[in-house]
């Protein structure tokens, strides 16, 4: 599977494997030797503790050693049987090795004729039902990345149809940017322009990733193209079969055989960002039933002083471009919106962005939670439901977005968050070039550590009104 959809259920596999492998071990031991198994056991090996967990590790390190755990595209079952079989068959004979150097006791070879087929067997079923799971999931559309494919040719096309094929991969073509606009597209797909509309099309369309098929009278676009992904935070694919020569830092994967060469910006630690997704839903249920009292007196405070509504809810834009509502605490008199156009001229900040120090908008209540940050906490709903996350650039608005340089874009790459760098070190900055630069810094930097860190530096500034 290709590494970012894989790699974050690496180790919980490794993990998985070694527990069903002493799983399968003791039940084999409890079928063949009845109630006195761990008995046996024992007077064949002086400490079966200690075999179990250097079982479990070699039966991981047979797996690891026969591609097992390589990042793939593609979970062919069929070869997935044969690497485990032969993985299987790695351990029998590392069993029968150590069994004949350290000179143990006869085993039972009806007790090895079940363990190394029954091992085989649930490893087996195992990755079938992942799979089957992982497909079945991503085919309801959840965890769904959007892929726009430059080149609508015999290799775009069959590129796509492969991607498209293995509804695991949460993969779906979102269109093509091709020359030709005559083109023969199957499936619905549609050429969205051409090539040089790219840039258009990535601030007009979700596209999470870009897969390039250009033919060769085209490549030397392909530095331009790579710039201009990186620039925007997209993961840009090239598969090998038109790749001449190296574009920049990437890795090469694998889809079905054919060799992809990645290019990644940004964040791309899957196991990582799943802990932080983790993380953000814990913390979230927490922090709802922490602040419940406070949620509670905030609302009746609203509807007491300013009456309905007591939430406001505005469009923003998330990752890659995705527009979702944000929920804050109303702040403003109701019709806020209408006069904005009346205080353009007083905006503080240099940039595609909006402040104004005393708001005349703003109502006393209001002025407070701003102060104290508290008007954010209703987006732990934002977070909880995976639109947003505790920590990272805030969501702009749709018409901020349309006003930004094209550096500025790749903050999209990362989901945005409740808090950030620049909200705990450069809230008071007024050049919106220097609040981008720490976003850019965040998610360059980005770690499970600077997020605790941010977190931690947020209390104290909320508190103290920063």
């Amino acid at each position: 599977m290709i590494r970012r959809h894989a790699t974050g259920f690496r180790v919980l596999l490794m993990a998985l494997d070694a527990v069903l492998g002493v799983a399968i071990l003791v039940l084999a031991s409890y079928w063949r030797f009845g109630d006195d198994w761990a008995v046996i056991w024992r007077d064949v090996i002086t400490i079966p503790e200690v075999f179990l967990a250097a079982y479990a590790l070699t039966w991981v390190l047979a797996l690891t050693l026969n591609g097992l755990y390589r990042p793939r595209a593609r979970w062919s079952l069929l070869r997935e049987a044969i690497d485990v079989i032969r993985a299987t068959l790695t351990m029998a004979v590392v069993t029968f090795s150590v069994l004949f150097l350290f000179k143990l006791p006869d085993v039972s070879r009806l007790f090895l004729l079940i363990f190394f087929p029954a091992q085989a067997i649930v490893t087996i079923a195992t990755r079938a039902a992942l799979r089957a799971a992982f497909e079945h999931i991503r085919g309801l559309g959840y965890n769904v990345r959007h892929v726009l494919v430059l080149g609508a040719g015999v290799r775009g096309q069959a590129f796509a149809h492969k991607l498209e094929g293995h509804r695991e991969l949460g993969l779906r073509i979102t269109g093509f940017l091709d020359d030709n606009p005559e083109i023969r597209l199957a499936n619905g797909w549609e050429v969205l322009g051409g090539v040089d509309q790219l840039e258009r099309v990535l601030h007009d369309r979700i596209v999470d990733e870009v897969v390039v098929c250009l033919p060769f009278a085209q490549w030397d676009l392909i530095d331009a193209i790579t710039r201009l992904c990186e620039e925007e935070g997209k993961i840009v694919r090239i598969p090998m079969d038109v790749l001449d020569r190296a574009v920049a830092v990437g890795r090469l994967e694998d889809l079905d055989g054919t060799p992809v060469f990645s290019i990644v910006s940004g964040p791309d630690r899957a196991l990582a960002l799943l802990v932080k997704r983790l993380f953000d839903v814990a913390a979230t249920v927490l922090g709802s039933i922490v602040f419940s009292p406070v949620l509670i007196g905030i609302a009746l405070a609203i509807r007491l002083q300013d009456g309905s509504p007591v939430l406001f809810r505005q469009v923003r834009v998330g990752l890659h471009g995705r527009q979702f509502e944000v929920v804050k605490f109303r702040t403003m008199e109701v019709g806020a919106h209408d006069k904005l156009a009346e205080l353009a001229q007083q905006n503080e900040i240099k940039g595609p962005a909006f402040k104004v120090t005393n708001d005349p908008r703003i109502t006393p209540v209001g002025r407070w939670l701003r102060r104290t940050s508290l008007d954010e906490l209703p987006q732990l709903w934002n977070v909880l439901r995976g639109e947003m996350s505790l920590v990272g650039p805030r969501p702009p608005l749709p018409a901020e977005v349309e006003g930004y340089d094209l550096w500025h874009r790749r903050r999209l790459s990362m989901k945005p968050g409740m808090t950030g760098l620049w909200q705990v070190r450069d809230r008071r900055e007024p050049d919106f070039d220097r609040w981008v630069a720490s976003d850019l810094e965040y998610i360059d930097r980005w770690s499970l550590w600077l997020d605790l860190k941010i977190l931690l530096r947020t209390i104290p500034a909320a508190i103290e009104g920063r």
